[in-house]
């Protein structure tokens, strides 16, 4: 890995600091400010001795012994004694120590020890100390390049992530190792989690929808090619080998169509700024429902309309009336002769309901969980079906924002719920 990101890093914040001190050290130099600590050590330590020699040269040997002897003396330190004779004005200075003597001849002297700064050169704005220049090279370096690692590592453990994806591993997880980080890079791992979740449960679905797919499309193939066979060693059941040909042809066609339907409500919604009146639309469904329960001896029973208030949905009512199409057959399929099937709107806050609710066998336990799968047909399961009503009847509640389940009722049969957001009605 080409860790341009890591030198971007290092080297900018590397200079951030070097940059830092320099302005420091600049500030110092323009504003002249001087460190007091000097003085005050000066003030505390070497005064009361300096004083108290000062003192007993001025009483021993008077005044002009004292200035003789602080002529000897070499600068800066000549320049911190001073001695006052009585009556004598002066300006007091900040660090000043003042201690007393007295003459030979009875005068009484002031002694005053003034802390002054050691004079020198002024710096200039790039005479920064040596130990400011290590540092800013050595510490800002380190804490530089610790920085750049902590923020670059997980970055390129989301590369290797993504490349890892790229070549087919839908399996590889970043979270657990993150460590304990609790930042935006975690977060986005946990992203890359979830969307490599995602496209693996697609992939795997799609696996599983082509090798039903082939299942089932295997059994009219090898009857067609049967029949075929047939009719080439007896031309005298010609038609009847057409009518299986045309029979078998129309089963794999309606299967198709069904895919088709599936596909459709995988892509979700053409037009989500459509919407359609949810009330109306089921009561259409059970009014075509009831020419086909009819033959079967069943009855679905549905609350009459009175005029109820316009439950509105957005999005397609084409594939939503499908769904519950789909549904409806379902029950009218596992419906004993004389039963009823009961189709109801639950309104809920921002959501409604519509519930199927038939008196059939209802579903065994261990396959309620595998009931919205494409080809999924139970132990009570009619011939005739494919197994993918009540699958394209979840992607479509899928693609409108709702959800789907099914449970058996506690008196039988099988109970299969919708739930979908509402909408305002569009001014």
């Amino acid at each position: 890995m080409r860790q341009r990101l890591f030198w971007k890093i290092l080297l900018g914040f590397w200079f951030t600091f070097i940059a830092i001190i320099e302005g420091l050290w600049i500030y110092f130099v323009v504003f002249d400010v001087q460190p007091k600590h000097v003085e005050r050590f000066l003030a505390d330590q070497a005064a009361p001795a300096q004083i108290a020699l000062a003192a007993r040269i001025v009483e021993q040997q008077g005044p002009a012994a004292f200035r003789e002897a602080l002529a000897g003396l070499q600068p800066p330190g000549r320049d911190r004694l001073s001695l006052w004779p009585p009556g004598a004005v002066r300006a007091a200075g900040e660090f000043e120590v003042v201690g007393t003597a007295t003459a030979p001849d009875g005068t009484r002297y002031e002694i005053v020890y003034e802390p002054r700064a050691v004079p020198a050169r002024k710096p200039g704005p790039f005479d920064i100390p040596p130990f400011m220049v290590v540092l800013a090279i050595i510490g800002g370096l380190g804490f530089s390049a610790a920085l750049a690692w902590y923020l670059t590592r997980p970055i390129g453990r989301l590369r290797d992530g993504f490349a890892i994806l790229a070549r087919g591993d839908l399996g590889y997880r970043l979270a657990g190792r993150m460590g304990r980080r609790r930042d935006e890079i975690a977060d986005l791992a946990r992203d890359f989690d979830a969307m490599a979740e995602r496209l693996q449960h697609l992939v795997e679905a799609r696996d599983r929808l082509l090798n039903d797919v082939s299942h089932e499309l295997r059994s009219p193939l090898a009857r067609l090619q049967i029949s075929i066979g047939l009719a080439r060693q007896n031309p005298g059941r010609f038609d009847l080998v057409l009518d299986r040909i045309e029979d078998e042809a129309g089963r794999i066609d309606a299967m198709v169509g069904e895919l088709l339907s599936l596909a459709r409500a995988e892509n979700g919604l053409a037009d989500k700024d459509s919407y359609f009146d949810l009330n109306s639309l089921v009561r259409a469904v059970v009014a075509d429902a009831r020419f086909e329960a009819e033959p079967a001896g069943a009855v679905i029973h549905c609350p009459p309309d009175d005029g109820a208030e316009d439950v509105l949905v957005a999005g397609d009512a084409g594939l939503m009336r499908r769904a519950i199409e789909n549904i409806l057959r379902n029950a009218l399929r596992h419906t004993p002769k004389g039963s009823a099937i009961s189709v109801t709107l639950e309104a809920r806050p921002g959501w409604v309901e519509v519930v199927v609710a038939d008196e059939g066998r209802g579903v065994a336990e261990s396959e309620l969980e595998h009931l919205f799968r494409p080809f999924a047909r139970g132990a009570h399961g009619a011939p005739d079906g494919y197994g993918l009503g009540l699958a394209i009847a979840q992607r479509a509640v899928l693609s409108h924002g709702g959800r789907i389940s099914g449970a058996n009722r506690p008196q039988g049969g099988l109970e299969v719920r919708i739930s979908l957001p509402v909408v305002e009605a569009p001014i």
